[in-house]
């Protein structure tokens, strides 16, 4: 007698929408409706993220502050109240956790739900999503998009789907057909520098990634490729990873030209020290390694590391002691590709895992 095949699993992604500029327009009622950006409008400054006003003119979050205020001269910069926050995350995990404890956090703002069985006992993953978009509305006043699907490359994809507040779900059916008509540059885990490779190799959708041998991929992709593979096709068996814990935050640059002179290479590390404390700041995990990457133009890596006594929880201790230890490297013995910064030894706050009745029980597919 054959056995049956498992159940597909129910998973969400939800992602808040343009979160930190919209608690600051939530508590600040003359921000409402105007072209808005969290970060520092000087000289060094970098776009932590903007609202849709500003999305318009093409300003975008990890801008130079310089450029956003070009493209948009009347755009209104706040500095990033990080304390305010982290309280409302703290809100948006409490609601998840009424349906759910098997969440994957990616950020204050965004996670992954596992709801195949949930508390509330559920059926339909779908009015999952919509009671948590509802309650986010009502005990928050912001708004999130969610996506629902059966794994969580396609989850994660179709939350982005229908932004700003909305839902989009991708049935088991409809999984390889959603993915077919997407660029690859949207798929999660092909990077800026991936996409340009796969370009250069006539794949510029899922469809012509779908159309590739496992055995070119490979040649082309190493380890990433059987990742790839699937994905074209609608699969990723990756769990949602509720003990996941974060051992390190990173942040590279790979250069179209190779970098020789020191000062190039200075003020090439410079934004990706702002990146890297943004995301420290978004996660809220401090570490007290922190750990240069170089690679030459001959492929060949180093990575130089310095221990402190406690964690990095400045900007400027970063930076300085960034462009410290990249400093100890100069003059390099050949051209630089790639620069890359990283922290380790993390030290998270954990999110209040508090738990409320659910809503009702509805009987739907997904």
């Amino acid at each position: 007698m054959e056995s049956e095949a498992p159940s597909p699993r129910k998973i969400i992604h939800i992602d808040m929408d343009a979160f930190y500029a919209s608690v600051e327009q939530r508590d600040n009622p003359e921000l409402r409706g105007q072209p808005l950006a969290v970060g520092g409008a000087g000289p060094r400054g970098v776009v932590a993220a903007a609202s849709y006003e500003a999305r318009v003119y093409g300003v975008r979050s990890a801008m130079p502050g310089s450029r956003a205020r070009r493209l948009c001269p009347d755009l209104i910069f706040v500095p990033p109240r990080f304390d305010a926050y982290r309280a409302v995350s703290e809100q948006i995990h409490a609601i998840f956790h009424r349906f759910t404890d098997i969440i994957q956090p990616l950020s204050l703002d965004e996670a992954y739900l596992d709801v195949t069985r949930n508390k509330p006992g559920i059926a339909s993953a779908t009015y999952v999503a919509e009671e948590i978009r509802r309650m986010i509305r009502e005990e928050t006043g912001l708004t999130a998009s969610a996506g629902v699907s059966y794994n969580k490359l396609l989850a994660k994809l179709a939350s982005d789907q229908n932004k700003p507040d909305g839902l989009c779900v991708v049935t088991p059916e409809q999984g390889p057909d959603f993915i077919a008509a997407l660029p690859v540059s949207r798929i999660h885990g092909v990077g800026p520098v991936t996409a340009r490779r796969m370009k250069e190799m006539g794949i510029e959708t899922g469809a012509d990634l779908r159309n590739q041998p496992l055995d070119r991929l490979q040649r082309h992709f190493g380890k990433a490729a059987r990742f790839y593979y699937g994905a074209a096709r609608g699969i990723d068996e990756r769990p949602v990873d509720d003990n996941r814990i974060r051992k390190s935050i990173s942040v590279e640059d790979t250069f179209e030209n190779d970098l020789h002179d020191a000062s190039a290479l200075d003020a090439a590390l410079a934004p990706i020290i702002e990146r890297l404390w943004q995301r420290i700041e978004k996660a809220h995990s401090f570490g007290r390694t922190i750990t240069l990457k170089i690679k030459y133009n001959d492929f060949a890596i180093i990575t130089r590391s310095i221990s402190l006594p406690g964690p990095v929880t400045c900007r400027d201790m970063l930076e300085k002691t960034g462009h410290a230890l990249l400093a100890q490297q100069c003059p390099v013995p050949k051209g630089v590709r790639l620069l890359g910064l990283g922290v380790h030894n993390l030290d998270a706050e954990q999110a209040d895992r508090s738990i409320a009745p659910g809503p009702r029980q509805l009987s739907l597919a997904l």
